[in-house]
């Protein structure tokens, strides 16, 4: 049994430490600031504490008790736990969107002697892993586009959307610079720019700039790609209306704000789809050709309890790959991307099913 703390007990840390403890092969903590965010989790018969996170002896003490954590926390806790993971020399993994975040991440993981894999989600996190495999089967790339939405399957309200998510997490990738490469070359383009739209089953969407999404995969295909980009999708008139209130009404200046008002007004749906998008064109075999992956993820009834389609696809695939660290198919030491893991590994997992 392999022991695994898992730190943050929102929607997706419940999901992943409900996941763990019916896999029946791992013994897992949930530890949280909040001591009604475990009850889900201790009705199911899940050890959960309660730990302040900044208490940096408490943080040590119960990675010290096991061999992984996993920070399903909000992106700007991750510094810190994974600066106290590398010093209980604990295998750490995360979710976080935040390029700065992994960047510091990446820095720990130099020299450590334990591995370190930030952006273990679906976006960025499971997108790249696809994407990457897809380019794999070309002999010269020329674009590379990806897609993500996490969305209502009803949409009722003018933004057409509901929170399914975490809300900081939201704001920060419609408000920071997002990776890319245009024309050969990669640089930071807007959020919220780039607009297209895009049809799927009949069914219209639009989407644009958004930051995190690609994690590392710019780097990886530097060089090797004249376009890719990351953007995520949404139904139209979202963008426009987002638009106005980050930037016609200042909102990306009062995050907090934005945060207190957007969690008021939306209301949570428990009935969402995921959108994953992808397409790449290039050369095979003296051949110009376009290959596309797509996917459409519904909530669904796992082991008798009812999850989002975004809970299980984000805690799936974070699951997945510590599953696979677990089973030897990944570095056991220093900074792991997510180009590292083989589709075909994620897939045959028990935690990546619900991509299939």
């Amino acid at each position: 049994m392999t022991k695994i703390i898992i730190i943050g007990g929102g929607k997706i840390g419940e999901t992943a430490a409900f996941l763990f403890h019916n896999s029946g092969r791992y013994t897992v903590t949930i530890a949280d600031a909040n001591k009604e965010s475990l009850q889900k989790s201790r009705q199911d018969g899940i050890n959960a504490i309660h730990l302040e996170v900044n208490d940096n002896r408490a943080l040590e003490a119960a990675l010290n008790e096991n061999e992984i954590v996993l920070s399903a926390c909000p992106y700007f806790l991750n510094v810190a736990i994974a600066t106290a993971a590398a010093k209980t020399k604990t295998h750490y993994f995360d979710l976080t969107e935040d390029v700065a975040a992994t960047n510091k991440i990446r820095e720990i993981a130099k020299g450590s002697e334990v591995s370190f894999m930030p952006q273990c989600g679906l976006a960025p996190g499971f997108i790249s892993i696809a994407a990457y495999d897809l380019t794999k089967q070309f002999d010269e790339l020329d674009t590379v586009k990806l897609r993500v939405g996490a969305l209502p399957q009803y949409p009722t309200n003018s933004l057409k959307y509901n929170l399914t998510w975490s809300t900081n997490g939201l704001i920060n990738e419609y408000c920071n610079p997002c990776d890319a490469i245009v024309g050969g070359k990669r640089k930071e383009v807007a959020p919220l720019e780039g607009y297209e739209k895009f049809s799927l089953d009949g069914v219209e969407y639009e989407a644009f700039n958004t930051s995190g999404g690609l994690a590392s995969l710019a780097e990886v295909l530097d060089g090797k790609v004249q376009n890719l980009d990351y953007k995520t999708a949404r139904y139209p008139g979202h963008c426009a209306i987002m638009k106005v209130l980050l930037f016609e009404l200042n909102f990306a200046n009062k995050r907090e704000l934005l945060k207190d008002t957007l969690e008021e007004a939306l209301p949570f749906s428990a009935q969402d789809l995921v959108l994953i998008f992808i397409a790449v064109t290039g050369k095979i075999n003296g051949r110009f050709v376009e290959k596309v992956f797509t996917k459409k993820i519904f909530n669904q009834n796992v082991f008798g309890r009812d999850f989002t389609a975004i809970q299980l696809t984000t805690a799936g695939s974070a699951c997945a790959v510590i599953d696979l660290k677990v089973k030897g198919k990944l570095a056991n030491k220093g900074f792991i991307k997510q180009e590292d893991v083989r589709l075909e590994d994620l897939m045959d997992s028990e935690f990546g099913r619900f991509y299939i």
